[in-house]
């Protein structure tokens, strides 16, 4: 008896066909015409497919993602060997992320989708299907947690990233690296990463809402000011550096942090946030002493999701400065 394997759609170019005008493609293909097209899939698995959304990539929300959560548990709860989700690429590390944080089970979640669309020449979304597949069904990925698998490539959701806007070769890890790859149709994993962090299912309707700032030359607090003014929950700044703002920025930061969480990121995306390297107004030291919340090597878009998901289950102030510690410093300091 072959394992089962039950795939999600969520829609996105994997899930997209020729449209009716000239404007581009559309939402068209359920999760069981992605399965038909991968036909190799039958020798390996027992597909259980299942068109949970069908949405463009950014109009997925948190929501969805936690009824997502609930509805893969059951799925292990009753058996199934590994889980799938396909989704459009440009929301991919966040909503992959946010199911590592949520499910609770050891066994593997895969996400995957797709550069190129059914119509291109060459569309990469079968392949990717098949090997994410491979890789749900692959006992060495069990205790990971959540992966996304594109391009021959297995990345750990929590660090990988789409780095470019078009290229099959779009998703890349920081900073770690892939965790492994698929030859020979077979899923091989070369690295796992350090201790899970996962954050228990909210029972809220109305989750809170958290803003990330980019920081650049010559900004004030504006619109720091106004976030508040706008009832936001939380913030996330991305600071130039490794924690940096323009001196402009600091006092309004600083009225925000006496009121909310505030979490400084650095718009790199690599590398570290520092705490105790440079000391001028806007510097991290000043960032520090003002009560902001370093996010260590976190970026900026995955720091607003850890937010959220901390301010969704009720976290204080304290437990949020504790979680961001623990997330990147696993091993302590």
């Amino acid at each position: 008896m072959l394992p089962r394997v039950s795939v999600f759609s969520l829609g996105g170019t994997i899930a997209m066909g020729a449209a009716t005008s000239d404007k581009g493609v559309s939402l068209s293909h359920s999760a069981e015409m992605l399965i038909a097209a991968v036909p190799k899939l039958a020798d390996i698995a027992e597909i259980e497919a299942q068109s949970f959304r069908q949405l463009p990539s950014p109009d997925i929300t948190i929501s969805d993602l936690e009824a997502l959560a609930r509805e893969i548990d059951k799925r292990f709860a009753d058996g199934v060997r590994g889980v799938v989700v396909t989704q459009g690429t440009d929301t991919i590390e966040e909503s992959a992320f946010i199911i590592d944080r949520l499910v609770k089970d050891n066994a593997p979640v895969v996400f995957t989708g797709a550069m190129r669309n059914p119509t291109m020449p060459g569309p990469d979304g079968p392949a990717n299907l098949y090997h994410a597949v491979l890789t749900a069904l692959e006992q060495q990925a069990r205790g990971i947690g959540t992966m996304v698998v594109m391009n021959d490539e297995i990345h750990a959701a929590r660090y990988v990233q789409k780095l470019h806007t078009t290229s099959p070769a779009a998703f890349h890890s920081y900073p770690a690296g892939a965790i492994g790859w698929i030859i020979e149709n077979q899923a091989r994993i070369v690295t796992r990463p350090a201790s899970r962090f996962p954050i228990a299912l909210s029972t809220a309707h109305h989750g809170p809402r958290v803003v990330r700032l980019a920081v650049g030359l010559d900004e004030d607090g504006a619109l720091v000011d106004l976030a508040l003014r706008a009832g936001y929950d939380g913030m996330v700044i991305d600071a130039t550096g490794g924690g940096h703002v323009p001196k402009a920025m600091t006092e309004a930061l600083g009225r925000a942090a006496t009121r909310i969480p505030v979490v400084y990121a650095s718009r790199t995306r690599h590398g570290e946030t520092m705490q105790s390297t440079y000391d001028f107004p806007g510097a991290e030291t000043d960032l520090l002493d003002r009560g902001l919340i370093p996010a260590g090597w976190l970026g900026g878009i995955k720091s607003r999701l850890l937010l959220l998901l901390l301010l969704r289950n009720g976290a204080g102030e304290d437990e949020i400065r504790q979680a961001f510690d623990a997330w990147c410093h696993p091993f302590g300091r």
